[in-house]
């Protein structure tokens, strides 16, 4: 089973060894940040003490913000998962500390560092006792930001997979002793300069890869901040459904306002204009128009009337709702959703990096080569101090500075060369793995459309104009605030129409709106509003009505005493920019899909249109990662493109999920990619620059690997007996310039060509900008 099919979960359980492996790295971690966290706790604990004696108990400092408190997430799961992303910010915040100080503490052995100042040719004031700086310092640095590494490389040892911790430990410990030994005994030389470097090296990396896991885990708390933190609950009977405190006791129909998690089912609650609703229920009575976009991805607002039901975490409209709870805390779709996020996310394996595993094979000739050199100069001369000097060179020649410099370097360049052409990345094995890609799956809504409506055609009758009947339109439409009004304002304004006056306006319900303008009794609206006028259709209008309804678009018409004279098609209008994109994928050998929760005729309209390979409509929020999983399961590499948090699971399910910057919070934390600037052309810049970092990496392993292939059998004294020796001096000399030759070939990464290919109808919005 390969890497994707352990990211999806697909049919496979980590085996016992596995677990094993992750739970003593964790409890590893979790060691170190406890000890961090000593301090810190002893404050919290005398500051809970003063508050209490203040009176401030721990419920009053909860309250209306128990959410990100103790009971973060309410009802919702958020609490362990809140802890758990509480975790990772720890050794984020552990990591940082460490590099700070340990660089700090660095500074002083580099300037008092021989060799260095030989090599540069600088040298640094002398004082009684100053030859003690190096060593001392030293030693501070290997205890505080050294040792963590010794203690992570434990499990991997006890696993028999050597990686990156394994070789790290190798080289800082053997570099430690026996520079401590060359204190005492006579050598060539120490390796304390090289030993804080690697150390500050390696603190930095591992500072990265905890703060891209903390960001992840994330995702979580933007789905719980949709719940509303309390909700207007009408009594019934004198009593409310659900419990109160015993002070605040309501008459029969009186609002009182409580916690959303004191919510039973059975509630009955208020839901105004414009506030979410508190938790899935029926409207019991009330009409008005629901934002579900966030959780269904629809670009058109819900019409709820009684006997419908509301999803809690929606955003109500203009009218008024009284709404039954049916569904609470766990219980409820968006806590469901929730759910299927944070499985996506632990489903995800931990993909093991070039460079670690480069380390692991690194290990297993260093050990080699050490150990050649011990029995053959042995046998050669004899066993003597020689001897150790020549192995702990071999050893300490291995110490991985080009290696820890060679994918770190690339990935900063990558990520400042991404941002500075609107790709903000999140997940540096996402960018790395956005080379395999062969199929890219697009949300519709907001990502391939604008995800509000628009006026996308007009038909009229022989004796009116577009322009006249857009005006007229829009002049009736100039006092509503319904989303079909402001699309035709919209198009009369893009043409440059200018309003009459219109007077006696009145709002039809469930048919349109009329009003008078320049003494004419103008009306707009749908099929309901003909049929109520009873007037005849001419036959233009409704062929125009038919073809429009065949590619699922809206149709309003505009009547003028009582004669229909036009009609507009209005649906969601797809993005410019959609039409290149899915050229350029094309182009690029890239499969496109659409995954929406809109309706067949909607979405095969779209998929039509822009020339896109597979659609899968009508898929609810809770199934859309699964279509991910079936791509995934016939050999695909997938990205997942969205913005709204019906994205979410997939987003966090597909192997490398990309979010629309405009997009909702949770989506883009559930994503491994952020497109800042709203631009899905940059899918196509992702692929071009994953493809020409992964080309970077492979040069830059390779002159990393290729200084040990070359230094190692030098150091071990192959050419001996030809008089050719490598001294530990001249040993950290080719490490250093092994370091400068790998960041120098990161820097040529600057000069990727990230335009995009000249295809046929296509042209770039923007032109690529060169990283810092």
């Amino acid at each position: 089973m390969d890497d994707r099919d352990r990211r999806t979960g697909s049919d496979s359980v980590p085996t016992e060894g596995a677990r094993d492996a992750d739970e003593r790295s964790d409890r590893v971690e979790e060691s170190l940040l406890e000890d961090e966290a000593d301090a810190a706790r002893g404050r919290d604990e005398i500051r809970d003490r003063r508050e209490r004696e203040r009176g401030h108990t721990g419920d009053e400092r909860g309250g209306s913000h128990g959410r990100y408190g103790e009971d973060r997430g309410g009802g919702h799961g958020g609490g362990s998962h809140g802890a758990h992303g509480g975790m990772h910010a720890g050794h984020e915040t552990m990591f940082r500390r460490r590099f700070f100080v340990s660089t700090l503490l660095s500074i002083p052995v580099l300037l008092y560092s021989e060799m260095l100042q030989e090599w540069l040719g600088f040298s640094v004031p002398a004082f009684p006792g100053s030859e003690w700086i190096v060593p001392v310092f030293a030693v501070i640095v290997f205890a505080y930001g050294g040792v963590p590494f010794l203690e992570m490389a434990v499990p991997e040892l006890r696993d028999r997979a050597p990686g990156m911790m394994t070789l790290i430990s190798m080289a800082i410990a053997v570099a430690f002793v026996y520079s401590l030994a060359s204190l005492v005994v006579p050598t060539e030389s120490a390796f304390f300069w090289e030993l804080v470097t690697l150390i500050d090296i390696m603190l930095l990396g591992h500072w990265i890869e905890m703060r891209s896991v903390r960001r992840a885990s994330s995702a979580l708390d933007e789905l719980a901040k949709l719940m509303p933190d309390t909700a207007e609950r009408i009594t019934d009977d004198g009593e409310s459904a659900g419990p109160r405190p015993a002070d605040n006791r309501a008459q029969p129909g009186e609002i009182e306002e409580v916690p959303a998690s004191e919510l039973a089912e059975g509630d009955l609650v208020l839901v105004r204009p414009g506030a979410s609703v508190p938790a899935d229920g029926v409207v019991e009575t009330g009409e008005s128009d629901v934002d579900e976009s966030m959780i269904t991805g629809e670009s058109t607002t819900v019409s709820k009337e009684p006997g419908d039901e509301v999803i809690g975490g929606t955003v109500n409209g203009d009218g008024s709702l009284r709404v039954r709870i049916s569904a609470t805390g766990e219980e409820t779709t968006l806590a469901g959703i929730m759910r299927l996020v944070e499985e996506a996310q632990s489903s995800e394996s931990k993909t093991q990096a070039l460079a670690d595993r480069a380390a692991g094979w690194l290990f297993y000739v260093a050990l080699g080569a050490a150990a050649v050199t011990a029995v053959a100069w042995t046998i050669a001369t004899g066993f003597d101090s020689a001897v150790i000097e020549r192995v702990v060179t071999v050893l300490v020649i291995a110490c991985p500075h080009a290696l820890g410099l060679a994918i770190p370097l690339v990935i900063a360049i990558n990520t400042s060369l991404a941002a500075r052409n609107g790709m903000l990345v999140r997940d540096r094995i996402a960018m790395e793995q956005a080379r395999t890609l062969d199929t890219v799956v697009f949300d519709k809504t907001g990502t391939l459309t604008e995800g509000e409506q628009g006026v996308v055609d007009i038909a009229t009758v022989e004796d009116a104009s577009e322009e006249e009947a857009l005006r007229l339109a829009a002049t009736v439409e100039g006092d509503s605030e319904h989303m079909i009004a402001q699309a035709v304002r919209e198009a009369a304004d893009e043409r440059g129409l200018e309003r009459r006056t219109a007077t006696d306006f009145e709002a039809l319900k469930g048919k349109g709106v009329r009003a008078t303008v320049d003494g004419e009794r103008i009306y707009v609206g749908g099929p309901n509003l003909l049929s109520e006028l009873e007037g005849d259709v001419p036959t233009e209008l409704e062929r125009f009505a038919a073809r429009a309804g065949e590619n699922a678009q809206t149709v309003v018409y505009l009547v003028r005493e009582g004669e229909p004279v036009a009609a507009f098609a209005l649906a969601d209008v797809i993005r410019a920019e959609s039409y290149r994109v899915v050229d350029a994928l094309h182009e690029l050998g890239l499969e496109v899909a659409m995954l929406t929760g809109d309706s067949e005729d909607v979405a095969r309209a779209v998929a039509a249109d822009l020339g896109i390979d597979t659609v899968f409509a009508e898929v609810l929020p809770e199934d859309k990662d699964e279509k991910i999983t079936e791509l995934q399961k016939k050999g695909k590499s997938v990205a997942m493109v969205g913005d709204g948090v019906n994205d979410a699971p997939a987003l966090a399910r597909a192997d490398i999920g990309i979010a629309i910057g405009s997009g909702t919070d949770v989506a883009v934390q559930s994503a491994d990619i952020v497109l800042v600037q709203n631009n899905p052309m940059d899918v196509v810049r992702l692929v071009k620059l994953s493809r020409a970092s992964y080309r970077k990496m492979q040069q830059n392993l390779v002159w990393a690997a290729g200084y040990n292939v070359f230094a190692i059998p030098l150091a071990a004294g192959v050419l001996a007996p030809i008089g050719i020796l490598l001294s530990p001096a001249v040993g950290a000399l080719l490490m250093s310039l092994s370091t400068v030759i790998v960041a120098i070939n990161a820097q040529f990464l600057r000069r990727t060509d990230l335009s995009i290919p000249g295809l046929p109808g296509v042209s770039a919005p923007r032109e690529p900008r060169p990283a810092d």
